[in-house]
């Protein structure tokens, strides 16, 4: 549940929030599944009188009302980051929560520090009016309850949703605040310590070891309560150990990757696209149709993009998912302009654009070429993913900075 920058992968669209895409990646919805399963036994432990239908229809409300916590969370992330100059593409709903995309870093310590610490706020905010709301309606102690507090706990689903949403958003906010990178609290020590260094490479590093540290301690207990520890406050049993355990895999994975994107950066930063671009050759004709795309462009090259105009005027872009969509049958009558991605929506980058920031903009936008294209919007170019990572591996000096190359 932290800001992150250009998380791959697609996901399932559910809309917009202030110009925000927000969408869903596969495995939310496994979570989803097993959160329901898991909070259906629970109520039904809490309250014995309870038909099986209410107690799974008041799960899977409870499930999303998490989720809806949960995309309040990113939301104040992504509103404070935009607030700070900072673009956001989207927020993702995924396996442990939710991740906003926010396209390249604060651009100051103060931004980083509010942009991270605004997230359990809002989340420690949301707890605090859930139990504030359950209180009006009931005089049962906040928290949550367990079995032998059935009979003292009131049958309500609404007063059950409240006193479970309530601790359990104060705890999602707790557990942001693990200085963990890139966890929030991990991204706000960061900050403290791009303050105190004035080197954000430097504060990265330190942050980042400080995160797989964290990272590798989590799956040590998990491991340890799988075999039948009992941690205080993780408690115990295989599931709650793999948990915690994949958890920290995935924290320790995730330092370890700002890192290598930090590295990234560094060694583009400076390096205009101009240097790195090919120059403009063949541009397909709008009236090209799709079986002689593929069998004059795709086939005999290894581009899997190519620019669709006429002379220096970019109309559009074709690539190889574009001509998937289209029936085999069909290649014969369909056009390039029928199918192609128009130049008002193509994302471009300037000759003299910075080489680190048309990689964001390839991670960001999930491609693998951008057009090039001048002041006047003429076509003078492609960089492509793979040309980037040749002038990584040409110029990499350590072995974690040729890793990243690849």
């Amino acid at each position: 549940m932290a800001a992150a920058r250009g998380r791959g992968g697609s996901g399932v669209q559910l809309g917009r929030i202030l110009g925000i895409q927000i969408e869903f990646d596969y495995s939310w919805l496994f979570i989803v599944f097993l959160m329901t399963w898991s909070l259906a036994s629970a109520f039904m432990a809490w309250h014995p009188d309870w038909a099986t239908a209410t107690a799974i229809g008041t799960a899977f409300i409870a499930s999303m009302l998490f989720f809806a916590s949960v995309l309040v969370h990113e939301l104040a992330h992504s509103i404070v980051a935009r607030q700070f100059g900072v673009p956001v593409r989207k927020i993702t709903l995924f396996l442990f929560g939710g991740i906003s995309d926010i396209e390249h870093e604060p651009p100051s310590p103060k931004a980083e520090f509010w942009t991270a610490i605004v997230g359990p706020i809002a989340s420690i905010a949301l707890g605090i009016a859930f139990l504030y709301l359950a209180a009006l309606v009931t005089r049962v102690p906040p928290g949550p309850p367990d079995a032998q507090a059935a009979l003292a706990l009131p049958s309500s689903p609404g007063v059950t949703l409240l006193l479970w949403l309530g601790p359990i958003n104060i705890l999602v906010g707790l557990f942001n605040l693990i200085p963990g990178f890139p966890l929030d609290g991990g991204r706000v020590l960061r900050s403290a310590l791009w303050a105190a260094t004035h080197d954000l490479r430097l504060a990265t590093r330190w942050a980042s070891m400080v995160g797989q540290a964290i990272g590798w301690t989590f799956v040590f207990l998990g491991v340890a309560i799988v075999f039948g520890a009992h941690v205080p406050f993780f408690g115990r049993g295989v599931v709650a150990g793999l948990w915690l355990a994949f958890i920290g895999w995935f924290l320790s994975a995730a330092a370890a990757q700002t890192w290598q994107r930090q590295l990234l950066h560094d060694l583009l930063h400076g390096i205009p696209v101009a240097r790195l671009m090919r120059p403009k050759g063949a541009v397909v004709p709008e009236e090209t149709t799709v079986a002689d795309l593929v069998d004059r462009w795709m086939l005999p090259g290894d581009d899997r993009a190519f620019a669709v105009g006429n002379g220096d005027v970019l109309r559009g872009v074709v690539t190889f998912a574009d001509v998937r969509r289209i029936a085999r049958d069909a290649w014969v009558f369909t056009h390039v302009a029928d199918v192609m991605t128009p130049a008002d929506r193509v994302i471009a980058v300037r000759p003299y654009d910075d080489a680190a920031e048309g990689l964001e903009k390839m991670a960001s936008h999930e491609v693998s070429q951008l057009p090039v294209l001048d002041a006047d919007r003429r076509l003078v170019g492609m960089l492509r993913l793979r040309d980037i990572h040749r002038f990584i591996e040409l110029h990499s000096r350590t072995p974690s900075e040729r890793y990243v190359s690849h």
